[in-house]
Parts: structure tokens; C-alpha cells; sequence
């Protein structure tokens, strides 16, 4: 029996050829979502068939779960590593923003493979990316309710709100960024210790 050939299309290689679709995969479900990609799309931007792309992958929502399980993965531990120890130290906000951009690099547009509302509910990448959010969702939850505990607020309502607060927030950073490539990682996180002072002085009886 033969043995299955580590060679890919035109010379290149099995695995960086699976690369290749990936990001291209990424790039497109990341900028027009999982209804509006097309496989043709995703295959042109590296020059091969459609053909290839589901021998490689099969469907389109494999294709697209193959996609977001790295993103996922490297966004969970990005956040994990920021809030460290001690979540409710007064840098860490910051942390976890410089975690996530940093993390984002190089595929900003990923956030939104994560975070896509045109998902076919019920089947495999729904659930996944639900798992992911939900993971996402409880280390946020867990921050800022250990932020107000140290402000002296023990209330769930306000942990609640608070947490509503920071996901949307985060959220809308990382689509400004998106708008704005020329933005470093570093510069974003700069530009947010400026947005988290001023807002301070937003709150009565802030110094």
C-alpha cells in the first residue's frame, strides 16, 4: 500500500498548505462572517481549488471550527495570564487588554470568528464558539467581581454590571483597533491607561 504523500499543491508542503487555508479561512470568516464567506473566496486567496480546500477540511463549518479552536485557545490562555493570581490588582484590566492585543496580532480580525452572530445555531461551530464565550465570559465575571471586592462592594448586582461593562467595553476597543491598523498592541494599551485616567475623573470624588 502506498504511503499518503507529505507534499501538498504545487510543491508545497501538506502542513504549510493547511496553513495557508487557515489563515485565509480566518481572514474571511473574521471580515464577512461565516454566512456571507464563500469557500471559492477562501481558496483564491491562496490560489488553489475548492476542491482542495474541502479535501483538506470538509465543510464549510469544519472549516470554520478548525479556524476558531486556535483563536479560541490562544485568546483563553492570553486572558488567563494576565489576570494571574491576583485578578483584582489595579493593573490588570490593563493586563488582559495587552493579553488580547497582543494575542490579536497579526489576525485582528479573528476576534470576530469568535464573536459571529451569523453562526448556523444548533450545529458544531455555534457550540464551540459558544464554549469559548461562555469560558471568556466566567474569567471576566470572576475579575470584576474580585475588583469590587476590593473596592469594598460585595454586591452581585454591581458585580453584574460591572462585568456587562467591561465585556462590551473590551469589545469595542478591540473593533476600534480593528479600524485602526496602523495601532500597535503596545500603543492600544497606552492609549487605554490614558482612557481608564480620564475616565476616573469622570466619577464624583475622584483625585
Amino acid at each position: 500500500m502506498a504511503t499518503p504523500s507529505k507534499a501538498g499543491t504545487k510543491g508545497v508542503p501538506r502542513e504549510v498548505r493547511r496553513q495557508q487555508l487557515l489563515e485565509a479561512a480566518t481572514a474571511e470568516f473574521g471580515t464577512r462572517g461565516y454566512a456571507a464567506a464563500s469557500l471559492p473566496a477562501i481558496a483564491a486567496r491562496v490560489g488553489v481549488t475548492k476542491t482542495l480546500l474541502h479535501q483538506y477540511f470538509g465543510t464549510k463549518e469544519d472549516l470554520y471550527v478548525a479556524c476558531l479552536v486556535p483563536v479560541g485557545d490562544t485568546l483563553l490562555a492570553a486572558i488567563r495570564s494576565a489576570m494571574g493570581p491576583d485578578a483584582a490588582a489595579p493593573h490588570t484590566p490593563l493586563r488582559v487588554l495587552d493579553g488580547i492585543f497582543a494575542a490579536l496580532e497579526g489576525r485582528r480580525e479573528s476576534w470576530f470568528v469568535l464573536y459571529d452572530p451569523s453562526l448556523p445555531p444548533g450545529g458544531e461551530a455555534a457550540g464551540r464558539a459558544a464554549e469559548y464565550r461562555s469560558a471568556i465570559d466566567r474569567l471576566a465575571a470572576g475579575g470584576t467581581a474580585d475588583v469590587l471586592r476590593a473596592t469594598g462592594s460585595a454586591d452581585p448586582l454591581d458585580a453584574d454590571a460591572l462585568n456587562h461593562v467591561w465585556q462590551d467595553l473590551v469589545a469595542t476597543l478591540v473593533r476600534w483597533w480593528v479600524k485602526h491598523p496602523e495601532q500597535t498592541p503596545q500603543a492600544m494599551t497606552e492609549r487605554c491607561s490614558r482612557l481608564f485616567a480620564a475616565a476616573a475623573l469622570l466619577v464624583p470624588g475622584t483625585p
